[in-house]
C-alpha cells in the first residue's frame, strides 16, 4: 500500500491517479496521522466504445490521389469566389 500526504494529493495528483489506475490501494496522511484510504473503482464490463479510423477513411475517400498545382490553384480560386460572391 502506498501512502501520501494531503500535500501531495494537491500538488502531485497525476501520480496519485496513476497508481490508482495501476490497481493501487493509497493511504492519505496528514502530519503523519492517517486520514483515509483510496482505492480504484472496479472495471465495468463494459466493452470499448471503438474509435473511427480517419485515416482509412480519407484513404478510402480519396485513396493515393494527389492533386496537381492547377487543381490547387482552381480550388482555391473557387473558394475565394464563394468568400466574395
Amino acid at each position: 500500500m502506498k501512502t501520501v500526504t494531503v500535500r501531495d494529493l494537491r500538488n502531485n495528483f497525476s501520480k496519485v491517479e496513476a497508481w490508482l489506475g495501476e490497481g493501487e490501494e493509497i493511504r492519505i496522511e496528514k502530519r503523519g496521522t492517517p486520514i483515509g484510504f483510496l482505492s480504484a473503482t472496479p472495471r465495468s464490463g463494459a466493452a470499448k466504445v471503438k474509435q473511427p479510423d480517419f485515416m482509412a477513411r480519407l484513404n478510402e475517400i480519396w485513396g493515393d490521389r494527389v492533386f496537381s498545382d492547377e487543381e490547387v490553384r482552381q480550388m482555391r480560386e473557387d473558394e475565394l469566389e464563394g468568400e466574395e460572391g
